[in-house]
C-alpha cells in the first residue's frame, strides 16, 4: 500500500493551494480518508475527514476555510485550502486512519510542506 502527497508549496497569507494524495493497493472507493498536519515539535493534528459515503468533517480551525474531496476513479484524494493563515504552516500527511492523541494510526504518506508566509 502506498499514499503520495504533493501539492504543498510557499504561499502568501491569504492564498490558495491545493493538495493531492494518490492511494495505491487500497479498496479506495470504500475506505475513508484523513488529512492530518504537524509542526515541528508538536503532535500530529487531525485536520479532516471524508468517509466512504462522502460525508465529511473537519477541525474547527479549518472550517470554513477547508475543503477534502475524492475521486475515486483516480483513487486521489484532495484538500483545497483557501484564505491560509500563517498558522496553518505545517507538514500535511494523508491516511486511511485515525489520528488519537497526536498520534497516527493506520497507513500514511510521506507528507507534503505547506508553508504560509509573507
Amino acid at each position: 500500500v502506498q499514499l503520495v502527497e504533493s501539492g504543498g508549496d510557499l504561499v502568501q497569507p491569504g492564498g490558495s493551494l491545493r493538495l493531492s494524495c494518490a492511494a495505491s493497493g487500497f479498496t479506495f472507493s470504500s475506505s475513508s480518508w484523513t488529512w492530518a498536519r504537524q509542526v515541528p515539535g508538536k503532535g500530529l493534528e487531525w485536520v479532516c475527514s471524508i468517509y466512504n459515503d462522502g460525508s465529511t468533517s473537519y477541525a474547527d480551525t479549518v472550517k470554513g476555510r477547508f475543503t477534502i474531496s475524492r475521486d475515486n476513479a483516480k483513487n486521489t484524494v484532495y484538500l483545497q485550502m483557501n484564505s491560509l493563515k500563517p498558522e496553518d504552516t505545517a507538514v500535511y500527511y494523508c491516511g486511511d486512519g485515525e489520528v488519537v492523541g497526536g498520534t497516527a494510526f493506520g497507513s500514511w504518506g510521506q507528507g507534503t510542506q505547506v508553508t504560509v508566509s509573507s
